[in-house]
């Protein structure tokens, strides 16, 4: 067990994967590495057939860990290929993947969000990508997969955040539904589904990322590379100190 995230297999071939990260489920890279085989090793057992992906604590998902990257920039591209390997290995799970995500969803959040096949919101959610303000690029192909181009550019530029309210009008998400039923409702989708053939609901997962406009991974890939550009800008650093000393950035 990764201390960054449990896993637990029911009988009805649902996995659920949670993370539990205090305090904000900011992985750091090691994380993001483990988690990626963890879901790479969920969906190769032949015993399992949808993975849920939740997570405790005040929010879903911060991202990656702000102060270890400015403790050692060059961490940055190890960083990106965890992030890279859990995305790919949720979009490309052989089995349907549902996150299930509360408070803020930011950052590597999204990646996991935009790469999941089903997302259930609870009430109290809110979607962002901070990348601008963090000094880095990134996710923005995942966000687009969720809420479009346009509203995408606008969060991305911004970085204002999307409610779980606003989410659900865009389609971004299956439902939305109170705090306390937010495991309840995933695990019962979850259970419908993996009731089903789990050859059937394989070969399904398989066509449906067949037909989908581009390839996310490459898309995200791309991305990615600005991340490196944007890292060797003075600026870049400046924004990452200055979230670690509670400040705002001075350009």
């Amino acid at each position: 067990m990764n201390p960054q995230f449990s896993t637990t297999l029911h009988d009805n071939g649902v996995a659920e994967i949670v993370l539990d990260r205090p305090p904000v489920n900011a992985l750091n890279d090691a994380g993001w590495h483990a988690l990626a085989a963890g879901i790479t090793a969920l969906g190769a057992q032949a015993a399992v057939r949808v993975i849920v992906i939740r997570a405790e604590g005040r929010g879903f998902c911060a991202g990656v860990d702000i102060k270890e990257l400015n403790a050692d920039d060059r961490l940055i591209v190890s960083v990106n290929a965890g992030n890279y390997a859990t995305f790919k290995a949720v979009h490309r799970s052989p089995v349907p993947v549902i996150a299930a995500v509360h408070g803020f969803v930011l950052g590597g959040g999204i990646g996991i969000c935009g790469a999941a096949d089903i997302v259930i919101a609870a009430d109290d959610a809110s979607f962002g990508l901070p990348e601008v303000d963090r000094g880095a690029m990134g996710g923005a192909a995942h966000l687009q997969r969720l809420f479009g181009l346009q509203k995408t550019r606008y969060a991305f530029f911004t970085g204002e955040m999307i409610p779980a309210a606003e989410a659900w009008r865009l389609g971004g998400v299956e439902r939305v539904v109170p705090r306390a039923e937010l495991r309840s409702t995933a695990l019962e989708i979850a259970a419908r589904i993996a009731a089903k053939s789990p050859a059937m609901i394989r070969i399904a997962k398989e066509a449906l990322n067949g037909i989908e406009d581009g390839n996310l991974e490459d898309k995200y890939r791309w991305e990615q590379g600005f991340t490196l550009q944007a890292y060797m800008s003075p600026d870049s650093a400046e924004t990452r100190q200055a979230f670690v000393e509670k400040r705002d950035a001075t350009f």
